[in-house]
């Protein structure tokens, strides 16, 4: 009985699926989406995501950390060098598996694994300025009195230079009447 076995064994032994995740995690950062099965992209996906999640904080031990899950310098130096600054932001589902269908060969469903930021056909943020922060009516008394006091200093001179205006006119009004 598998009761509460979480782990999809992909039919390997855990040296031989241990080996393969690793190879696709490398293949997935250094090509930022691969092509494989179904069951596979979403073994890879339980794998890369805590990966990621460790390299939003670049530190000596994080770096160690990932190294050994991937055995591969490059690919930890393209972790953390450029796809941290694109997907580090988020709080999570750094990677999208797409179902593409079944393989002619031998009909196992395949799917396309990639990092969310960097197909810019499906970013939907894309050119899109950042949302700013929600506007809520608390505290609301700080804002409005400074925003009271901003209007009646710009009043000033316009009363000013309206007041300067009709001094001005005065004298041409005088000229004309002699």
């Amino acid at each position: 009985m598998r009761h509460g076995d979480k782990v999809n064994n992909l039919g390997r032994t855990a040296e031989h699926r241990r080996a393969l995740l690793s190879n696709l995690a490398n293949a997935l950062i250094e090509h930022k989406r691969i092509v494989t099965t179904l069951a596979k992209a979403k073994a890879l996906r339980r794998y890369i995501e805590p990966l990621v999640t460790r390299a939003k904080e670049d530190t000596t031990h994080n770096r160690r950390v990932v190294f050994s899950h991937l055995q591969n310098k490059n690919a930890v130096k393209e972790l953390f060098g450029n796809i941290i600054p694109e997907v580090g932001e988020r709080p999570g589902g750094y990677v999208r598996v797409i179902r593409l269908g079944f393989r002619r060969g031998d009909g196992a469903e395949t799917a396309l694994i990639e990092f969310v930021d960097f197909n810019k056909d499906y970013n939907i943020n894309e050119g899109k300025e950042k949302k700013k922060a929600k506007k809520t009516r608390r505290g609301g008394r700080k804002g409005r009195s400074a925003e009271a006091a901003a209007p009646a200093v710009e009043e000033q001179p316009v009363e000013a230079a309206s007041a300067e205006a009709e001094v001005a006119a005065e004298p041409a009004e005088q000229k004309e009447e002699a």
